[in-house]
């Protein structure tokens, strides 16, 4: 008997001394587990990365302008360096300067015609930065749909599994199936989340883009309201 209990600790420190091997499954491998929408997922987050990434650098490129622009403007105008003026905003790829640009071209036509050109303007250049806007608002609000729906099949499908294996049903069967399933979730909302955020900051730059745009357009009038001083450099007058 006492031979027996010695054999059966023995076993029992055996068994323990067994590392227990752990599965892990890597980004990759959970990726391909999520099926075929995971790969359509993985495409809305390029379109999103490279939406964001493009209006970044043009909303980032159109804020370069010097603070003492107005300024410049406002001394060529008043000495009638219209070429000038006109050469400055050309320096400057940025929705202000081509407004200014607009109206200066403009000039010595009725003020109402000036303004309605320079508003005009302005609306071809606010579609212009919000161009690609709706896409990304797609991406954010379609892709956590995208995943669900990837969720739901993989659910219908263990089900069905299970339906399949009939009495011998095992519960790895179920939580095998679910946790796959649950992938595509996890992918929609992570490429939702993104392009949301993404989507909130560029409106927000845009606004205050446009806020400049239309406090320069009120600037750019009340300097055509104001009287000129000196007569208008011949040699560097523009006909209109």
């Amino acid at each position: 008997m006492l031979f027996n209990l010695l054999q059966s600790g023995l076993d029992a420190m055996s068994v323990e001394a067994v590392p227990q091997q752990e599965m892990t499954l890597s980004f990759f491998d959970l990726f391909l587990k999520g099926g075929a929408l995971m790969w359509v997922l993985l495409a809305l987050s390029f379109v999103a990365i490279y939406i964001f990434g493009k209006k970044w650098w043009m909303i980032r490129q159109a804020g370069k302008i010097d603070k003492n622009f107005m300024n410049d403007i406002h001394d060529y105008l008043h000495e009638g360096k219209i070429k000038s003026a006109v050469t400055l905003c050309q320096k400057y790829d940025s929705p202000v300067a081509r407004l200014v640009e607009k109206g200066i071209e403009r000039i010595g036509r009725p003020l109402s015609d000036i303004q309605t050109a320079v508003e005009n303007m302005g609306n071809v250049e606010v579609a212009r930065l919000e161009k690609g806007l709706p896409i990304l608002a797609t991406v954010a609000g379609g892709a956590p749909m995208i995943g669900f729906l990837g969720t739901v099949m993989g659910m219908v499908q263990a089900f069905f599994n299970m339906a399949q294996a009939g009495n011998n049903i095992d519960i790895t069967l179920l939580s095998g199936g679910i946790y796959v399933a649950m992938v595509t979730t996890v992918g929609g909302l992570i490429v939702g989340i993104i392009a949301y955020f993404g989507y909130n900051w560029l409106t927000s730059q845009i606004s205050d883009l446009v806020f400049k745009m239309e406090s320069t357009i009120i600037d750019f009038m009340d300097l055509l309201h104001e009287p000129a001083d000196g007569k208008e450099d011949t040699e560097e007058s523009m006909e209109f």
